[in-house]
């Protein structure tokens, strides 16, 4: 069956747990940053990469600054596979 994450390098793997039960777990903060993130990420992933963050910085703001360069490399990682390095957005 087709799914609706378009062509990515993403690994995907089909979840039994509860996506949306997850997803309003999450600090509000997280769920804005993830309402407005460009890739499909899960919300035990966007906690865990901000923990790992606020880990190391100690501070929100720098937390989620944080999300944003990993989500830029990720997607930067994407579109050098998909479109060539020679893309605007390839890094």
């Amino acid at each position: 069956m087709p799914r609706n994450i378009g062509r990515t390098t993403l690994t995907t793997k089909r979840r039994a747990q509860r996506p949306m039960q997850e997803f309003d777990r999450l600090p509000a903060e997280l769920r804005r940053w993830l309402a407005g993130a460009l890739l499909p990420w899960r919300p035990r992933s966007v906690q865990t990469a901000f923990d790992r963050a606020m880990a190391r910085t100690g501070n929100r703001q720098e937390a989620l600054a944080e999300l944003d360069r990993l989500q830029r490399r990720l997607v930067a990682r994407d579109t050098a596979a998909i479109w060539g390095r020679d893309h605007p957005e390839a890094g």
